[in-house]
């Protein structure tokens, strides 16, 4: 045996118990979940075949296009925000002030917080007759809205409370932002560009890979979107939360559709697929990379 196989030995020897929680704990389940999409299982008895029924079943299932409505509106109006808010915060975060350290510590530590704390504590924040938000308003003499219970006002609610994560995807623009070579502001300055100037043709190209990152994940998380609708209102009022995943856990868990729910799954992960590709094969339209630049 040469030395490089027995190398290679070794190192697969070291990370062996990765690889096998890797495939039964990953790659295993996924391809489970594959199988039992073609079936019909509800946990007590056997799989029966089925072929492509739960998919033909989605296209004459109303909740599946109320789900998908609602989670994409979310998407549409979340991911957005919260990266505009990210980098306003960055670039405030930005600046030489005394103290600044403390401050993106504050701003950084509300994403440390689980999302079953985070559901609660806004729970009681928007609540229509004890939230501290409408007791503002009220003093204010302003008839707050019931955030959680009007259909037309709840998801809206869900997006404001999103933000409250702004401070997680500011750190990376942060580091983004401090990896801009100040020469080119400089040169910049003695051209006679302003500050918006600078902003828009200096530093949106330079941090926008890490702004398709944003809106890649973002994306990916809103799509994921589950806690907050479960424990903050089920889903309603009249489906206005429905969210896809939350219709999922139902089919899977309340009423033992495994298949079904199994089939759910895959349609989701095809969509974030299909998402996640569009965004990175555009991303040439938009996004600067240095090293391109420097061939052009």
């Amino acid at each position: 045996m040469t030395q490089s196989r027995r190398e290679a030995l070794v190192a697969y020897l070291f990370i062996s118990p990765w690889l096998f929680g890797l495939l039964l704990f990953l790659i295993g389940p996924i391809l489970l979940s594959f199988y039992f999409s073609l079936t019909k299982y509800n946990l007590a008895q056997a799989p029966q075949w089925l072929g492509l029924a739960n998919y033909e079943r989605m296209l004459t299932d109303p909740f599946v296009g109320i789900a998908l409505r609602v989670t994409g509106t979310y998407t549409l109006l979340a991911v957005p925000l919260g990266t505009i808010a990210s980098l306003l915060i960055a670039l405030l975060l930005n600046q030489k002030v005394a103290g600044i350290r403390v401050f993106r510590t504050i701003f950084y530590m509300p994403s440390l917080i689980s999302g079953v704390a985070v559901a609660i504590v806004f729970s009681w924040l928007f609540s229509h007759r004890l939230g501290i938000i409408n007791f503002i308003l009220s003093r204010l003499g302003i008839q707050g809205p019931n955030w959680l219970g009007d259909p037309n006002v709840v998801l809206w609610t869900l997006v404001l409370m999103s933000l409250w994560g702004a401070g997680s995807g500011a750190v990376i623009f942060l580091a983004a932002l401090q990896g801009v070579p100040q020469s080119l502001y400089e040169a910049a300055e003695l051209d006679g560009a302003g500050a918006f100037r600078k902003f828009w043709h200096i530093t949106i190209p330079l941090i926008s890979p890490v702004i398709m990152f944003s809106v890649i994940t973002g994306v990916i998380g809103t799509f994921q979107t589950f806690t907050i609708s479960y424990l903050m209102t089920g889903g309603g009022p009249g489906y206005a939360t429905l969210f896809y995943l939350l219709y999922l856990y139902r089919n899977a868990f309340n009423w033992f559709e495994m298949g079904y729910a199994s089939a759910l799954a895959w349609v989701l992960f095809v969509i974030i697929l299909f998402f996640t590709l569009i965004l990175l094969r555009t991303s040439s339209l938009w996004v600067y990379y240095e090293s391109a630049g420097r061939e052009r």
